[in-house]
């Protein structure tokens, strides 16, 4: 029997993978050199699906890196000369936060409980933080934050740069770019694929102050993958080092599928499944969700509390080809988590629903 798996990542494979890295294989891309034409024009391909995909302007150049956990220490070493400013209210926020810590930056932060969401009007940057750093959906608590909120900050602080870590949400947030210098994501949530590609998107304000770093300020920027660097080998649909080329050509090739379909489709698919999870959810007399503001709830990770140990109903629900999450850190064993990503149906998410009504 095929599992389903609904867990936040790696995730359910997008269908139509096998069939994208089959060609890939046909094709030999495994192969070639990251020099040659055939590789510029995948990664003109897969930046032309993203850019419409994402409404990515010309402002934004977009970089492929190892894992989206990378992008944390290439933001601080190239867009931080001395202090930073954290949103933190969960495991993945709290990394980011402790990177800048560990990159011996001056890293402020405003934490919020586990499971709970921040609004603009919470929030005043400090006056010399350089960078702010925002997760839109916290994947360890389930909790999202708004998007009109993370405008607002920018409008707020214009001068000041701000980046989204859209991890376990991309394409899902609508982030209007005008207003976000920088966002990155990996691919083995949403976008369906198995884990070894980070995607970093960064403006021009990025490269002009890791530029300023290096050069006028002679900071260390880091030795590999600097924006510099990056920005320059862009220019040519090209990368400093040799990289993940089938993923590469697979990411471009879903892409184009999500953009067939039409991203507010996809988004408003992603909300009627979520709406059906966190309604089942708060009729249970056996789950609940564990967001409790309904404007902080994610929609494509979804956290219940759970009355019996969550790896009895995981297991469980495994004999039936239906592979959950385990809670986060401390609520791994009272907790369940429910990715809710475009490679799961609607049916698929009603049958989860209906297993886990008839379990006891």
């Amino acid at each position: 029997m095929k599992n389903t798996y609904f867990t936040p990542g790696p995730a359910e494979l997008y269908p139509t993978f096998q069939q994208h890295i089959q060609t890939a294989f046909d094709k030999q891309l495994g192969s070639i050199s990251h020099r040659s034409q055939a590789f510029r024009d995948i990664y003109k391909f897969t930046d032309e699906q993203l850019r419409t995909l994402l409404n990515i302007p010309k402002t934004h150049a977009i970089f492929f890196t190892g894992s989206a956990s990378e992008v944390w220490e290439r933001l601080l070493f190239n867009c931080v000369e001395h202090e930073s400013f954290h949103l933190v209210n969960g495991s993945f926020s709290q990394k980011f936060y402790d990177y800048a810590g560990s990159l011996r930056k001056f890293a402020h932060k405003l934490e919020k409980p586990f499971g709970e969401g921040f609004d603009a009007a919470d929030i005043e940057v400090p006056e010399y933080a350089e960078l702010v750093c925002m997760t839109h959906n916290e994947t360890s608590s389930g909790v999202q934050m708004r998007v009109a909120d993370m405008h607002k900050l920018k409008k707020k602080y214009p001068k000041k740069l701000f980046c989204v870590d859209m991890v376990s949400s991309a394409p899902y947030p609508d982030l209007d770019y005008t207003l976000i210098d920088s966002a990155f994501f990996s691919v083995q949530k949403a976008f369906g694929m198995p884990a070894g590609l980070g995607v970093w998107i960064a403006n021009q304000a990025c490269l002009e102050k890791a530029t300023r770093l290096q050069q006028y300020e002679n900071l260390t920027i880091g030795a590999h993958h600097t924006l510099p660097t990056l920005w320059k080998h862009y220019k040519d649909f090209e990368t400093p080092a040799t990289p993940n080329v089938l993923y590469i050509y697979a990411l471009g090739k879903i892409a184009e599928d999500f953009n067939k379909i039409g991203v507010g489709t996809i988004r408003k698919q992603t909300e009627e499944k979520a709406k059906m999870v966190y309604k089942f959810l708060e009729d249970s007399d056996l789950y609940s969700p564990f967001v409790k503001e309904e404007r902080h709830r994610s929609q494509t990770v979804i956290v219940a509390d759970t009355k019996k140990p969550s790896a009895e109903i995981i297991a469980e629900a495994k004999t039936a080809g239906m592979v959950i999450g385990s809670g986060y850190g401390a609520q791994k064993n009272s907790q369940i988590r429910i990715a809710n990503f475009p490679a799961t149906s609607a049916e698929q998410v009603q049958n989860l629903i209906n297993y886990l009504s008839n379990s006891r």
